[in-house]
């Protein structure tokens, strides 16, 4: 890749990862549409580094409260919304845990084209419209139960279809369920640390078994990137979502599937 490729395509990662937008459409983007080669096993990686380190950086507050509450709920029997809420992140990520690897291996094989991400991301958007104008958002996160919880994950799983958006799926199914704006959006990004933790092992241990030579300087600077940009996208989205709510990433992914389909037709 070139300097500019690097820098375009971690800044991609970096925004679009916590966004309702998909990050993995916006990658796959650029090889599919302009023709760049694809950025290999190992920048996926280490932009995957870049927002893990961002999104944990930010919330470390709350992981410190959720994991020591949970903790001591082992000890003393002592149930607290904190530690409840903390199992209601577990049991959202079973369902990655179990079906994941699966589906991954699907996607890889018929799911991975342009007319699929144009596809879903137009689908995916209505459908986040739907649930912003029309569900009650009354719900903090401390009023998730652990069905909630299941749901949230199961909708996570679809995330791995490209145009999906995996914050996007969860904030919508949040919506859906009760939860006000800032609250989807706040367990939304708590369920991305597990997630992106364990694809990061996965990728991780894969390019070590791999022959793929790794290019450091390129790396390092796109896990930097990457983590300055998805740390200032979470900072400025959870500011401003309660006033500005899901329309503006509606009319994006309107746009983007519209001008896709435009261009896979007349292509």
């Amino acid at each position: 890749m070139s300097f500019i490729e690097i820098i375009i395509l971690s800044l991609i990662q970096g925004l679009s990862e916590f966004l309702p937008i998909s990050s993995s459409a916006h990658l796959l983007l650029p090889s599919q549409v302009l023709g760049w080669q694809d950025q290999g096993l190992a920048f996926d990686v280490a932009v995957h580094v870049g927002t893990l380190l961002a999104v944990v950086i930010y919330f470390r507050q709350d992981i410190v409260v959720l994991l020591g509450a949970w903790f001591k709920s082992f000890g003393k029997g002592e149930a607290t919304k904190e530690s409840q809420l903390t199992w209601c992140l577990v049991v959202a990520t079973i369902p990655f845990v179990l079906l994941g690897p699966v589906l991954k291996d699907i996607v890889q094989l018929y799911l991975r084209n342009a007319w699929v991400i144009a596809t879903t991301t137009v689908l995916f958007g209505l459908l986040l419209w739907y649930a912003d104008v029309k569900a009650k958002q009354v719900k903090d996160v401390f009023g998730l139960n652990w069905k909630s919880a299941l749901i949230l994950g199961l909708a996570q799983i679809t995330a791995v279809i490209p145009g999906t958006s995996r914050s996007g799926i969860t904030i919508t199914a949040g919506l859906m369920l009760g939860l006000d704006k800032k609250s989807a959006a706040r367990f939304s990004f708590l369920m991305a640390i597990p997630v992106i933790s364990m694809m990061g092992l996965y990728y991780t241990l894969e390019l070590a078994m791999g022959d793929e030579l790794v290019d450091w300087q390129a790396l390092l600077t796109g896990a930097a990137l990457s983590f300055v940009s998805a740390y200032a996208c979470i900072f400025f989205f959870l500011k401003v979502i309660e006033r500005m709510g899901m329309m503006p990433f509606v009319i994006y992914r309107l746009i983007l599937g519209g001008a896709l389909f435009a261009y896979l037709a007349y292509s």
